[in-house]
């Protein structure tokens, strides 16, 4: 082996980045995978929970960054090379903001929403992708994983910022695996439905938690499990299978406008 190759060809297993790891979907997609046997680098601003995150498992590694910085995330490439490189990626970091109409938008809320959901997929994926090229070249595969959302199919009043991104970041994943054909590199797209987790729907509402609540009242959503399960399952399959795009909806939300409630 050459000095300038990856040690990806002598680590016991394989490793995976994920994204937006210090709560919900992230950590849970986190803890899955190191419980199956991935080495995983769990990434994300909040450094108090990833260590949190790494102190549950050996085959957790924290390592706090802002996918919206340049710098933050060459530092991470630069970090990843000189450990070992990487087999996969998940883009999880993202989430929405406020649920107003198109004509009472907040700006500001719409450029943050595209910069972590979109530039920051976009951002991450390019400085790792001659990672997952050389591991790939000695595995037989590596994969980018992108979480986006059923807001990446159809929109709804009040969620035209948040669904403008996670439409932009479902063609980012769809052209990319074009692009890539020919090449053992998978590219997935996760898109679930109405997931109850700790922040997603408070982070939205800008901590008024009686409103985030009243999202999952009446119906059973999925959990961040639920979710993380499906991404291992997706990575699971033999080289040669991908999995282009899995929806993953509770069993209640027909679409994203209706869900079958009872007792509201």
């Amino acid at each position: 082996m050459s000095s300038s190759e990856p040690e990806a060809t002598v680590r016991a297993s394989r490793r995976v980045l994920v994204t937006g790891a210090s709560s919900g979907i992230g950590a849970a997609t986190a803890a899955r995978l190191a419980a199956d046997g991935w080495s995983v680098v769990a990434a994300a601003r909040r450094a108090e929970r990833l260590e949190a995150l790494a102190a549950g498992s050996e085959r957790i590694e924290a390592y706090p960054l802002d996918v919206t910085s340049d710098d933050d995330v060459a530092a991470l490439v630069a970090h990843l090379a000189a450990t070992g490189g990487l087999d996969a990626v998940v883009n999880n970091a993202g989430g929405a903001l406020g649920l107003d109409r198109v004509e009472d938008a907040d700006l500001a809320q719409w450029q943050r929403m595209y910069d972590v959901n979109v530039l920051g997929a976009l951002r991450v994926t390019q400085a790792v992708l001659p990672l997952l090229r050389a591991s790939a070249a000695v595995t037989g595969g590596s994969d980018v994983v992108v979480v986006t959302s059923t807001a990446a199919y159809a929109t709804y009043e009040g969620g035209a910022g948040y669904t403008a991104a996670k439409h932009a970041e479902r063609m980012l994943a769809t052209t990319l695996r074009w692009e890539l054909a020919g090449e053992p590199l998978r590219v997935v797209q996760i898109a679930p439905g109405a997931v109850a987790t700790e922040e997603f729907s408070l982070v939205r509402f800008d901590g008024d938690a009686e409103r985030a609540a009243k999202v999952y009242e009446g119906y059973q959503p999925l959990v961040a499990a639920d979710v993380a399960d499906a991404i291992s399952w997706t990575l699971s399959r033999p080289a040669y299978v991908s999995i282009d795009e899995l929806v993953i909806r509770p069993r209640a939300q027909a679409n994203n406008w209706k869900t079958a409630k009872t007792g509201v």
